[in-house]
């Protein structure tokens, strides 16, 4: 299994009224994680996109254990747990330190350009040879 590790940095942008990263943006942070999983493993998004070949989330899960705060480091964590049909489904966890502060998932579709359901690419579809 590959696994990809990015660093990110709360801006205070990224904090609601009580100085905590509000919770909608950690699937931003999923979203961040996702590209950057893509590219490692040489399918960066931009080119399945030249492909035709679309990934809608389905599915979004998000475990909330621990608040993060402005000017925090995060380390945002992923990787494909699986690769099932037209689905693909990534995990991700965001940590300060050791201390974990959400997990969780996000299922894509692959989809043409007219949102109808399809097999993987080929490099998708051997991800799961390697879970």
């Amino acid at each position: 299994m590959q696994t990809c590790e990015i660093i990110y940095r709360v801006p205070y942008a990224d904090t609601d009224k009580m100085g905590v990263v509000y919770y909608a943006n950690f699937l931003v942070y999923f979203e961040r994680l996702r590209n950057e999983l893509l590219r490692k493993l040489g399918i960066p998004y931009s080119e399945i996109e030249k492909n035709g070949v679309m990934l809608p989330v389905v599915e979004a899960v998000c475990h909330y254990k621990n608040p993060a705060y402005y000017d925090d480091l995060l380390s945002i964590a992923g990787w494909i747990e699986e690769v099932k049909g037209p689905r693909l489904k990534i995990v991700c966890e965001v940590r300060r330190d050791a201390t974990l502060l959400v997990s969780g998932h996000t299922v894509h579709a692959c989809v043409n350009r007219v949102g109808k359901p399809i097999r993987p690419p080929k490099e998708i579809a051997e991800l799961s040879l390697h879970i």
